[in-house]
């Protein structure tokens, strides 16, 4: 029988043969990759469930001893699932996906839809819209964000006076034009 030896590899098993090959647990920067997170501890739960130490643990997977504790603490009171991930980080958003796709329907329709006297969609507008669709108030500087997740963009409209006189502005660009940037 091959004996077991007590050098903890991350893997598939716990306790390793001295033949068995390991697959390492990844090592570096775990900032946002919550799925390597989730593995690292279920692997410390194999640990512990196959008889290692948190120093063990602590050592195999290159966390404090601080951090297996805690792992050790919650898989005694709860299991491996106590040790799964929470789900998603940080706050949650204040528009479900349908009431997010309710509103980029509604905004395709236009400003007039809405009852304001130009067709150009402002954030502070695009903010009313929501609060009346969803009764969810955002500030106007924050539409922009949800914008963004609808893949709209920023367009200026051109600048432009609608009493241009295009035959004035073509005789002032032949003939005045020149004549000023001659004087160079």
């Amino acid at each position: 029988m091959k004996e077991r030896n007590r050098d903890w590899h991350t893997g598939r098993m716990c306790a390793t043969t001295n033949n068995q090959q390991t697959n390492p647990i990844k090592v570096g920067s775990w900032r946002r990759d919550f799925a390597g997170l989730e593995e690292r501890r279920l692997e410390a739960a194999r640990m512990f469930a196959h008889g290692a130490t948190q120093a063990e643990v602590a050592r195999a997977l290159g966390v404090s001893a601080q951090a297996a504790s805690v792992w050790y603490r919650r898989w005694r009171q709860g299991g491996t699932p106590a040790l799964r991930g929470a789900g998603r980080a940080g706050r949650r958003p204040r528009l479900s996906p349908a009431e997010l796709d309710a509103v980029g329907q509604a905004l395709r329709k236009g400003p007039a839809a809405f009852g304001f006297d130009t067709d150009l969609w402002t954030l502070a507008r695009v903010a009313a819209v929501i609060w009346r669709l969803t009764g969810v108030r955002f500030h106007p500087g924050h539409v922009w964000h949800l914008l963004r997740r609808l893949d709209w963009s920023v367009q200026r409209p051109a600048r432009r006076a609608t009493e241009r006189a295009q035959a004035a502005i073509a005789r002032w660009r032949a003939e005045d034009w020149p004549r000023i940037k001659g004087g160079r």
